[in-house]
């Protein structure tokens, strides 16, 4: 039986950063992965939808934004087939270049579902017919789509006519009309693409607001600029049937119903945790997520896991850094993973991106806070390539410590200057300090400078 120092199980980014970073330890790297590497981000989620929604940002520089940069192009539109076909090389592109990296390291791939047991001090991973021994586990098997409870569901699946973002990402034509469950980042984002696709569009969310916890003014902003586009939303709202094509929409005990082509089931992730063999070590689960510490480490020793199947924060970026935490640590460099700035972003136009403490946030802890927010339009970058919007930056400041707690970002762009902000609250860098820093000009990320300054 072939001897390893880490069986990664999941090849998702966790995973496949996990391999990398174990074979740049020196330790021996064994990855099994039952479908494609790179997981559901690569293969169904974050880099094919942010594919598409450049598709549809291309078609608003096309049409009412490039008029008024004196480019006229006569009633453009989106060929969605070409779209995904787009989508597609893209994939296929990065999916190639992770099994080459991985080639290149010397990790040894598997391509099949695992089972793990733990015999004499080792563990034992069995990959289709064949046999593993391991003296680390790290477990990044990822996450799977909620499926609700609603009347008529099974059989419009079966059908074809509900979906989940894995079949929407591959559909040939983009339905006439839309119904989306569920208002939060992936629902919000696959609405944009629909909607610029020429799709009418319907999002139903049980909560009385879209987007999750984060800023309410941001949110309300991006409720009012979907609208605008003419995306309709059902606040507060279920859907309790889908029988024959419509989905029955309950709210406030009013009933309505609205048909549907295509219905998309984005309510949600959970844990992928149900891996044979893992109950039996004992580890520890809650709601079905696995448990670990800041260190990556569940209760049994040597047990690692990174990424969704924590159910911390099911995010790619987040996944990358446990997935290094957890390498350092089975490599006995002591690492922990600071939780306390997660940056996210809403891919539509605009962006939303937010990171640490919402302004709420702060006020429930009890901390004494100073908000300071500017428009996007103190930006001259923004204004010359954007126009004049009703974007903003708005950062949450902890009065006492003089440190940034938390900072929203509705603008183009915010998806690549957050990061910025991450740093500056993960590092509780000063404020004075950040005024004395110099930004480039003309820039979007000037808008933190001009904030700082408010």
């Amino acid at each position: 039986m072939e001897m390893y120092d880490v069986i990664i199980i999941g090849g998702g980014p966790a995973g496949y950063l996990a391999a990398e970073r174990a074979e740049q330890a020196g330790l021996k790297t064994l990855l099994a992965e039952k479908r494609e590497l790179g997981g559901v981000c690569l293969n169904e989620g974050c880099i094919p939808t942010k594919t598409l929604l450049y598709t549809a940002k291309a078609l608003g520089y096309a049409n009412e934004k490039g008029k008024r940069l004196g480019i006229l192009c006569d009633n453009a539109v989106l060929d969605h087939t070409v779209a995904i076909e787009r989508k597609q090389e893209v994939v296929g592109t990065l999916v190639g270049g992770i099994k080459q990296m991985l080639k290149r390291k010397g990790v040894k791939v598997i391509h099949a579902a695992a089972s793990v047991k733990r015999e004499n001090g080792l563990f034992t991973v069995k990959c289709g017919e064949e046999t593993y021994a391991g003296k680390s586990i790290l477990i990044a098997t990822g996450s799977v789509p909620v499926i609700p409870k609603i009347n008529g569901l099974a059989q419009a699946m079966e059908e074809g006519g509900v979906i989940t973002s894995r079949e929407m990402l591959d559909l040939k034509e983009i339905p006439k009309k839309m119904v989306i469950v569920g208002g939060g980042v992936i629902g919000l984002e696959m609405a944009a693409y629909c909607n610029a696709a020429g799709s009418s569009v319907t999002v139903v969310e049980m909560m009385d607001h879209i987007g999750g916890e984060i800023d309410g003014e941001a949110l309300a902003l991006l409720q009012k600029i979907l609208q605008k586009k003419g995306i309709e939303f059902y606040l507060g709202s279920k859907v309790v049937d889908v029988s024959n094509n419509e989905a029955t929409i309950e709210t406030d005990g009013q009933v309505q119903k609205v048909p549907y082509d295509r219905l998309l089931l984005s309510a949600g992730r959970k844990p992928m945790s149900e891996i044979g063999g893992l109950k039996e070590l004992g580890v520890l689960m809650s709601n079905g997520a696995i448990v670990t510490d800041e260190l990556c480490k569940t209760n049994v020793e040597d047990v690692y896991a990174a990424g969704d199947v924590n159910g911390k924060y099911m995010l790619a970026h987040v996944a990358y850094r446990e997935a290094e935490a957890a390498i350092n640590n089975i490599a006995g460099i002591s690492d922990a993973v600071d939780y306390s700035a997660i940056p996210g972003v809403i891919y539509t136009d605009p962006e939303v991106a937010f990171t640490g403490m919402t302004e709420q946030q702060a006020k429930e802890k009890g901390i004494r806070i100073a908000v300071k927010k500017v428009s996007v339009n103190m930006s001259g970058r923004h204004v010359a390539e954007n126009g004049v919007s009703d974007g903003f930056c708005k950062l949450v400041v902890d009065d006492k410590k003089g440190i940034v707690l938390g900072a929203t970002v509705v603008s183009a762009y915010a998806s690549e200057i957050i990061y910025a902000l991450t740093l500056m609250i993960q590092n509780k860098i000063p404020v004075d300090s950040i005024k004395r820093t110099i930004f480039p000009h003309p820039t979007v990320c000037e808008v933190i400078r001009e904030a700082i300054f408010s």
